[in-house]
């Protein structure tokens, strides 16, 4: 597996602030984005592969929707005991699957593993016990944030679990701005400059569209779920696990 480069691409200033897209550019320096960036991510990854152990089950699918660089997928490889289960991850970068799949390859597992090239809202969701959506539901158009929920929750055996992991805002402004500078304070702690997390925010503000933590919940009851809790939070980084 190829080690990840040092993210510098936000470490010169830029005419112009492009969109953020998970493009090659980004996939080189993805895991030392990703650990600069989100505070508890390790956490969160460790955490995964544990609800595995518990809420997996024998002969079901298992879904890691917006995979990446497979971190949540082999997460899971690692934690499942479950024997004829299958892991199914899907990303819409195709420079994300390439890279995703040989990382992959690169830890075997007892556990099958599909790595698909698609849109996650066009993936159908069947004989599932767990399914991830890590720091992915964000970038999807909010219009079509409850449908997918909806989906996912249909798919899911009786007793399969959904993990739910995003950056929040809170409609209370106070404390957004709280949160958010706490964010950018953990972010240049770990060596970023106000440049790259001006440039950083900037690139992201009109592709990652971020909710409050009721509005998830919301989402969440409605989409059929019985049980849904709050497990992980830092700063405005947060994880929830709803159980059907």
């Amino acid at each position: 597996m190829q080690d990840s480069d040092t993210d510098l691409i936000y470490s010169q200033a830029h005419k112009q602030v492009k969109n953020f897209t998970f493009d090659a550019q980004v996939v080189e320096v993805f895991p030392d984005m990703i650990s600069r960036s989100v505070p508890g991510y390790n956490t969160i990854i460790d955490t995964i592969g544990r609800l595995s152990q518990h809420f997996v089950q024998e002969n079901s699918n298992v879904y890691d929707l917006g995979c990446s660089l497979g971190a949540a997928t082999l997460s899971m490889r690692k934690g499942i005991t479950a024997k004829s289960c299958k892991i199914i991850g899907v990303d819409n970068s195709s420079d994300m699957v390439k890279r995703c799949k040989m990382h992959v390859d690169a830890f075997k597992g007892n556990t099958p593993v599909t790595i698909l090239e698609g849109n996650i809202q066009d993936i159908k969701i069947e004989n599932a016990s767990m399914v991830v959506l890590n720091f992915t539901l964000q970038f999807i158009e909010k219009s079509q944030r409850q449908a997918l929920l909806n989906t996912i929750a249909k798919g899911l055996n009786p007793g399969g679990l959904l993990v739910l992991s995003e950056k929040i805002s809170s409609d209370d402004h106070v404390i957004d701005d709280v949160l958010i500078d706490l964010h950018h304070s953990f972010k240049k702690d770990n060596g970023y400059s106000e440049l790259e997390v001006a440039q950083k925010r900037s690139a992201l503000e009109k592709v990652m569209l971020t909710d409050s933590l009721e509005l998830h919940k919301e989402r969440l009851s409605q989409a059929g779920f019985g049980h849904a809790s709050l497990w992980f939070q830092c700063f405005n980084f947060t994880s929830l696990i709803a159980i059907k």
